[in-house]
């Protein structure tokens, strides 16, 4: 017989998947030790649990898999045939409704960018201080893109309104936005994106204490330190509205200590989710408990205010907090996860909450 980890490894499914279907009923193991409650699989159960991975990738729900395990290995396969082209009927009903809403989309893109005229009508220069330009950098560089399929999203964002200049990156699965003073500005709100490598030119332009210029003319954007410069043109693209994915209120906030959480993390449990364009799906589970302490949830812990993140990005987002003792606020499983300074309310980073594997 098989174990739960040799199925696994073998059947293309993660054991807490294994669990699952075991308790929906899908793929019930051969034999459970009443006493560890490990569970045991026959060796022909491997052929049906490669097919219920694949049934999974290609989105099948779980009542038809159900009809599909069952008449799998029948004398007439005919209910399988039906089951099967049903749904990929329907997927590519699917595909041809998104195709017909993308293409809509587009049309009002086209007529928007039609209609729309550069926001930057005057030049803008300012004075910003050095240190808070250069933390504020520091701080949400590691956010930024590097898809080239995204090619708005490859840079850090300017945004210039009043005596603020607030620096944002994002890749869609973690935001970073950090706040520096500035001076000197007293239009409308303007904002350029720098591409990544003129943001990192730029940072490493910044070695004083005194105020350093930002000017912007046009679609060129440049940084003076004394006698040095970097200038380049930013990047044609507009950034996202970031400002409609910040951190909401009705948060359970809990102070930890960065040291021991990082190390909690490193060594704590970890789960698998979604494969996504981010790449493997290293995930921690977290959950706030009411005295304001931050728990790593073990494997089986299945508590309903618990929230999923990708632990590598979790420990990006501490080490760009750059503070020992940093604020983590969680709400519900689907809400972002914010990590903020105690210090510094205008400098965070919220990270997208990962689904994990049924």
């Amino acid at each position: 017989m098989r174990s739960i980890g040799e199925m696994a490894r073998d059947g293309g499914l993660s054991a807490s998947a294994l669990r699952f279907y075991d308790r929906a009923g899908v793929l019930v193991p051969a034999w459970v030790d009443p006493v560890s409650g490990y569970r045991w699989y026959e060796p022909e159960q491997l052929e049906e649990a490669r097919l219920l991975a694949r049934l999974r990738r290609a989105g099948m729900p779980l009542a038809d898999i159900r009809l599909v395990l069952a008449g799998w290995s029948s004398a007439d396969p005919g209910l399988v045939r039906t089951l099967l082209r049903a749904h990929l009927r329907r997927l590519e009903e699917g595909l041809s409704d998104a195709r017909r809403e993308f293409s809509a989309l587009r049309a009002l893109l086209d007529h928007r960018e039609n209609a729309m005229t550069s926001l930057r009508t005057a030049a803008v220069r300012l004075s910003v201080p050095a240190a808070e330009l250069a933390a504020a950098l520091d701080a949400v560089r590691f956010a930024a893109s590097a898809d080239p399929g995204l090619p708005m999203l490859g840079g850090v964002l300017f945004d210039i309104e009043g005596e603020h200049l607030d620096v944002v990156a994002t890749d869609r699965y973690r935001l970073a936005v950090a706040r520096s003073g500035a001076a000197g500005h007293e239009g409308q709100r303007e904002q350029v994106v720098v591409p990544a490598p003129l943001a990192d030119a730029m940072r490493a332009l910044i070695d004083s204490e005194g105020p350093v210029l930002l000017s912007v003319d046009g679609d060129r954007v440049t940084l003076e330190a004394g006698d040095r410069q970097a200038a380049g043109r930013c990047l044609d693209h507009d950034f996202p509205d970031y400002r409609r994915l910040l951190p909401l209120a009705d948060r359970r906030r809990a102070l930890v200590e960065v040291a021991a959480l990082r190390k909690a993390l490193i060594t704590g449990s970890v789960r698998s989710g979604e494969s996504g364009e981010s790449g493997a799906q290293v995930l921690s589970v977290l959950r706030v408990e009411d005295g304001g302490t931050v728990t790593i949830c073990a494997d089986g812990d299945d508590n309903p205010e618990r929230v999923a993140v990708n632990r590598e990005f979790l420990l990006d987002s501490l080490t760009a907090g750059a503070r020992d003792q940093l604020i983590l606020e969680i709400g519900v499983p689907t809400a972002p996860v914010a990590i903020r300074r105690p210090d510094d309310e205008n400098t965070f980073s919220i990270l997208m909450p990962v689904r994990l594997e049924d």
